[in-house]
C-alpha cells in the first residue's frame, strides 16, 4: 500500500547546510506531535529548528479547534509560521501560499536552523517541495464561472471540464466546486494545468529535502478520526463558529467551506442536528484522509513512520 517504506534510522547531520524536512500524512496520523520531536532532536544536536505550517485551514486565524492547531503552550517554545495569517474572509490560495511559505523556509535557513514543513494539505506541500509554477489567476473568468455554477449547478461544469480535461477532471473531487471552477478557470485561459496532482517527474525545490511520513492503519485511522470529531464538538467547535460568524465567516470563499466548520454553521443555521453535523463531520474527514493517503503514496524518498515510532530514538542518543 505505502511506496518509498524505508527502514533505515533518521540520520541526522547537523555539520551541513541547513535542511528542508518535511512530515507528510493523513489528518489524524501525528504530523504535529512528529515535527515537535525532530525539531527538539534537532536542537539537542545544536540545529535551530523552526517549523512551518502547510494545513490550509490553519492558516486562519480563529480557527483552532476545527483544525486540531496547536495552542502556544503546546508549540513547546519552537518557532512556528504561517499560523493565523489570514482572516475567515482571506481566500487560500496554494499559488499566494507558495511564495510566503519559501520565503519562511530560506529566512529560516539563512539564521542556520533547519526548517521542517509540516501539514497534510496535499497541494500545499507539493507547492513547496517540488518544482511546482502555478498558471496565472483570472477573478473575472472566475467570476463568470462561479455565477454559471450557481445558476446552473455545479454538475454542468464538472462535465464540462471532463470533455476539455478529463485527466484533470478525473484527480479533482466533483464536490468540490472551488477546484472544479479553477481547474476550468486555467483550461479557459489557454494555460497549460498542474492536473491537480503531481507532475510526472517532480524536481525538489530545495536541494537538502529529507522527508518522513506518518502511516496508521486504516481501521485504527477511522477510530481515531470519529473519536477527534466527536471531541472538537465537546472541546466548544460549535461555540467557536458562532463567534467567527461575527467576523465574516459565511462570506469567506474557503474558511466555511472547511470539514466541521461548514458542518458547524449548518447546525447553528438549524439545518443539521448536532448528531447529524458529527456524523456528516467524520464521514467527510475519513474521504479527505483517503485522499491524502492516495496524494502522499507516491512521493519518492518517503521514510514512513509506523504509529509508535518515536522520532528522537530514530535519529539517535
Amino acid at each position: 500500500m505505502w511506496e518509498s517504506d524505508t527502514t533505515a534510522p533518521v540520520d541526522i547531520d547537523t555539520s551541513g547546510a541547513p535542511t528542508l524536512w518535511v512530515i507528510v500524512g493523513p489528518t489524524g496520523s501525528g504530523k504535529s506531535e512528529t515535527s515537535l520531536a525532530l525539531a527538539q532532536a534537532l536542537m539537542r544536536r545544536g540545529r535551530g529548528a523552526e517549523i512551518v505550517n502547510a494545513d490550509a485551514m490553519q492558516l486562519y486565524r480563529g480557527m483552532d479547534i476545527g483544525t486540531a492547531k496547536l495552542s502556544e503552550t503546546e508549540r513547546r517554545g519552537i518557532p512556528h509560521h504561517l499560523l493565523d495569517v489570514l482572516d475567515v474572509t482571506d481566500e487560500a490560495a496554494v499559488a499566494t501560499y507558495q511564495p510566503a511559505a519559501r520565503a519562511a523556509i530560506t529566512d529560516i535557513h539563512a539564521r542556520g536552523a533547519d526548517a521542517i514543513l509540516v501539514g497534510g494539505s496535499g497541494l500545499y506541500v507539493s507547492g513547496v517541495i517540488y518544482d511546482f509554477r502555478f498558471p496565472p489567476r483570472d477573478p473575472i473568468r472566475r467570476a463568470r464561472l462561479e455565477t454559471e455554477a450557481a445558476e446552473v449547478g455545479i454538475g454542468v461544469l464538472v462535465e464540462r471540464l471532463r470533455r476539455l480535461d478529463p485527466v484533470t477532471a478525473a484527480r479533482v473531487d466533483p464536490a468540490n466546486e472551488r477546484r472544479v471552477i479553477r481547474a476550468l478557470e486555467v483550461i479557459e485561459s489557454g494555460s497549460a494545468g498542474h492536473g491537480a496532482a503531481l507532475p510526472d517527474a517532480p524536481v525538489l525545490w530545495h536541494p537538502t529535502t529529507r522527508m518522513l511520513g506518518r502511516r496508521v492503519a486504516r481501521e485504527d485511522l477511522v477510530g481515531r478520526l470519529d473519536a477527534r470529531v466527536e471531541r472538537m464538538w465537546a472541546s466548544g467547535l460549535v461555540e467557536e463558529v458562532e463567534g467567527l460568524r461575527a467576523k465574516g465567516i459565511e462570506r469567506g470563499v474557503t474558511a466555511r467551506r472547511a470539514i466541521g466548520y461548514a458542518q458547524a454553521l449548518a447546525q447553528l443555521a438549524g439545518e443539521l442536528t448536532a448528531a447529524a453535523a458529527i456524523a456528516q463531520t467524520q464521514a467527510l474527514t475519513r474521504r479527505y484522509a483517503r485522499r491524502q493517503v492516495s496524494w502522499f503514496r507516491r512521493y519518492t524518498g518517503v521514510h514512513w513512520l509506523e504509529p509508535d515510532a518515536d522520532v528522537a530514538q530514530l535519529t539517535g542518543p
